[in-house]
């Protein structure tokens, strides 16, 4: 597979551009975009091929499970089996923001996005680029970082194009992400954890939960 390199402002992103990578979505085929925590790979969660695409994409190990960009929490309700307290208290706080939340997940999610684990991680992005893309297909979208598995994440669409040519459909090269990577908590148990440390402090999180 040839991979396309398309240039985006991520401030003010071309419309066709973005149509250009709603189609390829649409086709089950894997995208790069740029984000507001570095770039992240994109397909549709509903489409068995497309989320065997991003874990070939990635040499991903198909028992971890794959993000999911979201526009809004009414979006997070349609994919979650439910949602409890602390979900909407870190939403109103860190979203949009480089937070993910694990979640139970809805019966409608394909168990391989969820790892066969039943959990999702839903993020609500600090992004016009997302932002405009899920609107155009409206639907949420798989996220998962631009690399590969036990690779660096790419900061740049030149060095996604430059780790990923060949493996998926299309880059859209918004310059450089400068942000840090998204922090990520599960909140599916009694007790709060933070599974991967970012942006977010766990301090910061803590403040927030607190009784």
């Amino acid at each position: 597979m040839a991979t396309d390199l398309v240039e985006i402002n991520p401030e003010d992103p071309q419309p066709e551009a973005l149509e250009r990578a709603a189609a390829a979505v649409r086709r089950g085929k894997v995208v790069a975009i740029p984000t507001d925590a570095l770039y992240t790979l994109v397909a549709d969660p509903f489409n068995l091929r497309a989320v065997s695409g991003v874990f070939q994409a990635k040499g991903r190990e198909p028992n971890r499970a794959l993000p999911i960009l979201i526009r809004d929490s009414m979006m997070a309700e349609e994919l979650a089996g439910e949602l409890n307290n602390r979900f909407f208290l870190l939403a109103r706080k860190f979203w949009p923001g480089p937070l993910t939340v694990i979640v139970p997940a809805a019966a409608k999610i394909p168990l391989k996005v969820t790892g066969n684990t039943g959990r999702l991680a839903l993020r609500h992005a600090r992004s016009i680029v997302v932002d405009k893309l899920i609107a155009l297909l409206n639907q949420p979208l798989i996220s998962t970082s631009a690399n590969i598995s036990g690779h660096p994440t790419c900061h740049s669409g030149i060095d996604v194009f430059g780790t990923m040519d060949g493996r998926i459909d299309l880059v859209l090269d918004g310059g450089r992400c400068v942000g840090e990577g998204a922090t990520t908590i599960d909140i599916t148990e009694p007790y709060w954890r933070v599974i991967k440390g970012g942006a977010i402090s766990e301090k910061e999180i803590g403040e927030c939960l607190q009784p």
